[in-house]
């Protein structure tokens, strides 16, 4: 891995960052972050929690100190929340700095995924139109990453495979 590049994965909740992440640190043999566990703990409450009693602001300020500083190390794997690409100093660091992979799903499949969680708190109380329109808002966002996996006809397996021969000739 060059020095400063990391393997970066963002997409919506749901999308399997932090599963394909693991599996690709894995077979990589480095360090996997998922900045959502890293918030976590750090505050010594879930997510969940940090939206319901601090609110979304807070939370987002909070993701992007940590995210920032955890692009700062070196040959690691990192799962970015849902929102944080959003983040204009997030996203511009991964573009610059990073490899970054938008796992995409179809809008269904997405929806699915999320109303089965009950640990996702911008979804939890959203009917599924607003859902949709979260999902399109934020996969305009997405389409910036360097590289887009296609995942509705790809086991997880064969989704690693696709990330670790992109990689490989990146």
């Amino acid at each position: 891995m060059k020095s400063k590049e990391n393997l970066v994965f963002l997409g919506m909740m749901g999308s399997g960052k932090s599963s394909i992440g693991m599996l690709v640190a894995k077979k990589l043999n480095l360090i996997f972050i998922d900045i959502d566990e890293e918030i976590e703990k750090e505050l010594g409450k879930s997510i969940k929690e940090i939206f319901e009693i601090n609110g979304e602001d807070y939370f987002r300020k909070i993701e992007e100190k940590i995210t920032l500083k955890k692009l700062k190390l070196k040959s690691v794997i990192i799962s970015l929340g849902g929102g944080a690409f959003i983040n204009q100093s997030i996203r511009k660091e991964v573009i610059k700095n990073h490899i970054s992979f938008w796992l995409d799903w179809n809008h269904q499949t997405l929806l699915n995924r999320i109303k089965k969680s009950k640990k996702r708190p911008l979804a939890f109380s959203k009917m599924n139109d607003e859902l949709i329109d979260l999902i399109k808002k934020r996969s305009y966002i997405y389409t910036k990453a360097l590289y887009k996996i296609k995942c509705d006809d790809l086991t997880k397996n064969e989704i690693v495979k696709k990330i670790l021969k992109i990689y490989e000739t990146h």
